[in-house]
């Protein structure tokens, strides 16, 4: 089971009052498992950036202007989602902003229905809670120090790790049952020293003398 962790930064709130992405993150779960494959991109929006928006990300529109336009960039970026089912925070925004860019090239949509918003999750799994990115990976004790701006890729990362724990967790038990049965069964493997000597007749002996205070000894067959 293929699954996109997508996050992305903007310019302000409205994509419908002119507002535009300025950088893309996803991260690649294979099976619930980070695979290490992420896609990047910052983005011109061709237009200015209003304050608001750089306290929050940080991207000036000098160092944005540098980057490719969102047509520029938009077969990659869907090459890299697929059809895999997009997790995404707060997916009507992120949603929202990506098919205003679609649509703008006359591109399909992406659905809803593909997206699973860890927004609702988190909701759910603790109803009245903060469930904000900061919030939840202060929750799961997810390290989140150096998040002093917002940054797609780095909130795609965290925001993988916040999912991994709202389904269920990341089975760290499991893992140290693995480790602990491929170590046993390493040790069962292993090659016994040979006895230096043979038997004495002593041993025999007591031995013998063992086996004929038991019942149909194996012994014996």
């Amino acid at each position: 089971m293929r699954e996109v962790v997508l996050d992305t930064e903007t310019t302000g709130l409205d994509p419908r009052s002119g507002d535009r992405i300025v950088e893309i993150g996803c991260v690649e779960l294979m099976n619930h498992i980070p695979t290490g494959a992420k896609f990047h991109k910052y983005v011109n929006p061709e237009r200015d950036m209003p304050d608001q928006a750089f306290a929050v990300h940080g991207l000036s529109r000098e160092f944005l202007s540098k980057h490719p336009k969102f047509a520029e960039i938009a077969d990659e970026l869907l090459e890299f989602i697929g059809d895999a089912t997009l997790v995404i925070h707060n997916a009507a925004f992120d949603l929202g902003f990506l098919n205003a860019e679609l649509e703008r090239l006359e591109r399909g949509l992406l659905s809803a229905a593909r997206a699973i918003d860890t927004v609702v999750l988190a909701r759910k799994k603790f109803p009245g809670a903060p469930a904000n990115l900061d919030a939840l990976c202060s929750r799961f004790n997810i390290d989140n120090s150096d998040r002093q701006l917002h940054g797609a890729l780095k909130d795609a990362r965290l925001l993988a790790d916040v999912y991994l724990e709202l389904i269920g967790g990341r089975q760290a038990g499991l893992e140290l049952t693995a480790s602990r049965t491929v170590e046993t069964t390493q040790a069962l493997h292993m090659a016994r020293t040979p006895r230096p000597h043979a038997a004495s007749p002593e041993e025999k002996a007591r031995h013998a003398a063992f086996v004929a205070t038991l019942s149909a000894p194996v012994w014996n067959e």
